[in-house]
């Protein structure tokens, strides 16, 4: 029986594996707008592009892989046009972080708000087409308190229509 833990040193139960186009550019990007630490990186077979790298954001780590001809169900946001899912990062300061990822290149989706559920939030999309919202917890509250501000909130749009 083997020592070795079944979840490598430095790496959480789930860990996002993200598509670009252009994961060099990418790693760079996230270096300036979220203050990411390059952990590896993997050229490809002809030194070209990037077939695995790996990116650790505060407590997380990242894998990514530039788009690969050979596996068509492998598809960035560039080819798909949009994205399948966001990456929520909590962050000390949600308006400080969400600032920092607009200054480094990234479109503003949604500033950053206080929202029922307790979190200040905010969206953005970095270049590469991927969705990060940036939060920052701000109130404990129980599911009965966030379904009842929900219920309000969802008054308030709907009647804002």
């Amino acid at each position: 029986m083997s020592n070795v833990s079944p979840i490598p040193d430095g790496f959480r139960t789930v860990t996002p594996h993200m598509v670009v186009r252009d994961a060099a550019a990418a790693i760079d990007f996230y270096k300036k707008a979220f203050g990411a630490e390059e952990v590896m990186r993997m050229p490809g077979p002809d030194g070209q592009g990037v077939v695995h790298a790996e990116i650790k954001i505060g407590d997380s780590m990242i894998m990514m892989c530039d788009e690969q001809p050979h596996m068509e169900h492998c598809a960035s946001p560039a080819k798909l046009n949009g994205t399948t899912m966001g990456i929520c990062l909590y962050v000390p300061d949600c308006d400080k972080s969400f600032e920092q990822a607009v200054s480094a290149g990234a479109t503003a989706s949604m500033p950053p708000t206080d929202m029922f559920w307790g979190d200040r939030y905010g969206k953005v999309t970095d270049p590469f087409g991927h969705e990060w919202a940036v939060a920052t917890h701000t109130n404990d509250l129980t599911p009965d308190e966030i379904a009842k501000a929900a219920e309000k909130a969802f008054k308030e749009i709907s009647c804002g229509q």
